[in-house]
């Protein structure tokens, strides 16, 4: 059995209950921008030719949506307060609700729907997941594009090592360790963070608990929900698959003609 993180019980805090300020600086790294550029050649692909509307479920501080507002109207969903006060700070104007992804309603549909950086991991259990993709699903247009950034599959996943990182900017440097556990179906990672913050170097320790789900499960879920579902393994970010899925258009019901009536058509001028 691998080794317990030390006093990580008695200090350990929900994840983003602290990191929500320091998010995009521990994030810095990361091509937002490259991303917003992939997920739009995607719904050129996938998607509705004219895709005007994009929903960013479990949107964190908006940083996809800064890119992606370039060529859609964009709206965000999370369910931190924290995450969405940065957020609102980066995209005056935009509409950002609060709400948790398995069972947010908007009560309106959207072109794409996006669930981005594993976050769909936190919805944690199958019944979860195929309750969010229901979600995702009555959101979408017909011919809307729902694209899901996958977390590792269970075996992708390697319990019992240590992950140590510097991130941040010279301004915020920002230090992170975790231990990689396993619980069942789940992957449980409690991060220490120290960080250059007003009263000098802080410690804290935030839970990541996510569900670890196969390429079928999450496959399995959004087709459940009624979408052609896909599942691509070369997605946005190096060794997380992406599920690609899409709402059927609807089609028009033939009319059989009444009785009496004849189905062939009468000549001109009769």
């Amino acid at each position: 059995m691998p080794p317990r993180t030390p006093n990580a019980s008695r200090t350990r805090l929900p994840a983003y209950a602290r990191s929500a300020d320091y998010y995009d600086a521990i994030y810095a790294w990361k091509d937002y921008a490259g991303e917003a550029r992939r997920i739009r050649a995607l719904v050129a692909r996938f998607g509705p030719s004219r895709a005007r509307t994009l929903l960013d479920v479990a949107c964190g501080t908006g940083s996809h949506l800064a890119r992606l507002r370039r060529w859609y109207e964009v709206t965000g969903v999370d369910r931190d307060p924290a995450m969405l006060r940065v957020a609102r700070r980066k995209l005056p104007g935009v509409r950002l609700v609060r709400a948790p992804m398995q069972t947010f309603d908007l009560g309106r549909q959207f072109d794409v729907v996006t669930c981005l950086f594993s976050a769909i991991g936190y919805v944690r259990g199958r019944r979860d997941l195929r309750r969010t993709a229901r979600r995702l699903a009555a959101h979408l247009a017909p011919g809307g594009l729902a694209l899901v950034e996958a977390w590792l599959t269970p075996g992708q996943y390697r319990a019992g090592g240590f992950h140590a990182q510097l991130l941040g900017t010279e301004e915020r440097p920002i230090a992170r360790m975790n231990l990689s556990e396993r619980r069942g179906d789940r992957s449980i990672l409690d991060m220490h963070h120290l960080a250059a913050g007003p009263r000098g170097v802080e410690h804290w320790v935030e839970r990541h608990d996510l569900g670890l789900f196969t390429e079928a499960e999450y496959v399995g879920a959004f087709r459940a929900a009624g979408l052609r579902a896909r599942f691509l393994r070369d997605g946005l970010h190096p060794g997380r698959g992406l599920v690609v899925a899409v709402r059927p258009r609807e089609r028009p019901r033939r009319l059989r003609p009444t009785r009496g009536s004849s189905s062939r058509r009468r000549p001109r001028g009769s």
